[in-house]
């Protein structure tokens, strides 16, 4: 496989020498971050009134910005969930991945909020964002590889409803990080596999991602260029994580190098 044309490279925004995108899918391609946000907090306000009830501690609601950005966004559900709870020091078992939403654990709180998104998903449909499906589509037409990197498990369901799955090659996800027992973000595992999928080297590819734990996770994978989505006001923070740039839609990027 040959380099696309540096000219070519430049109209996307990307550097010399890069032969493949890597893209996260909740926030960067499709505008579900919003509706795993509500998710969580669905889940979490649910179960912490509960334990307030239960008069082990005062309910304190699930912040959907605060503590989605800094616990659960960009993470697996159980990683997300384990983080969540031990910040309010709360500890429940871990239980088993096919434990039944109303369970207790850790896996049963993440199933119960993997039900709600499947439930918001089917009431209210997927859109993907209209820059990034210019955006990718014109990285297909300059012959650069490309695939989708997600934590979540729901990520070809999501594709299918918003009609965009014919723009990825490879699809790395939830099922995937369970399969091959990869690391989730901030780890850069899925990301590498997502490489690999491809065929090229992690210098050789692009990152682009909403989240701060997968922008750390694309500078911990010694990537050719990270590239930072700002839906929620968080530049710096991107920046600070590892971002090369940071971009507000990606289709800023095209002619803007």
């Amino acid at each position: 496989m040959t380099s696309p044309d540096p000219q070519e490279l430049g109209v996307l925004g990307l550097p010399h020498g890069i032969r493949a995108c890597l893209f996260d899918l909740d926030g960067v391609i499709t505008q579900t971050a919003k509706v795993h946000a509500a998710a969580w907090k669905e889940m979490f306000d649910a179960y912490l009134k509960t334990r307030a009830e239960r008069g082990e501690e005062p309910f304190v609601a699930f912040d959907p910005i605060e503590d989605y950005d800094t616990y659960v966004d960009g993470m697996p559900r159980a990683d997300g969930t384990r983080a969540f709870l031990k910040s309010r020091g709360i500890t429940v078992p871990e239980g088993n991945s096919d434990d039944p939403p109303d369970a207790e654990t850790v896996q049963g709180l993440g199933n119960r909020k993997n039900e709600i998104v499947l439930r918001r998903i089917h009431d209210d449909g997927v859109q993907a964002y209209p820059g990034s499906v210019t955006y990718v589509n014109a990285v297909r037409a300059a012959g650069l590889r490309r695939a989708v990197v997600s934590s979540s498990t729901n990520c070809q369901d999501v594709l299918i409803a918003a009609h965009i799955e014919e723009l990825f090659e490879e699809r790395i996800d939830g099922i995937t990080a369970q399969r091959e027992h990869l690391a989730g973000k901030p780890a850069p595992d899925m990301f590498l596999a997502g490489a690999r999928a491809l065929g090229v080297e992690p210098a050789e590819a692009v990152v682009f991602e909403d989240a701060l734990a997968g922008v750390a996770a694309g500078r911990a994978g010694g990537f050719g260029y990270v590239i930072g989505v700002d839906r929620a006001g968080q530049a710096e923070q991107l920046l600070a994580h590892g971002a090369d740039r940071v971009v507000t839609d990606l289709a800023d990027l095209l002619g803007s190098k």
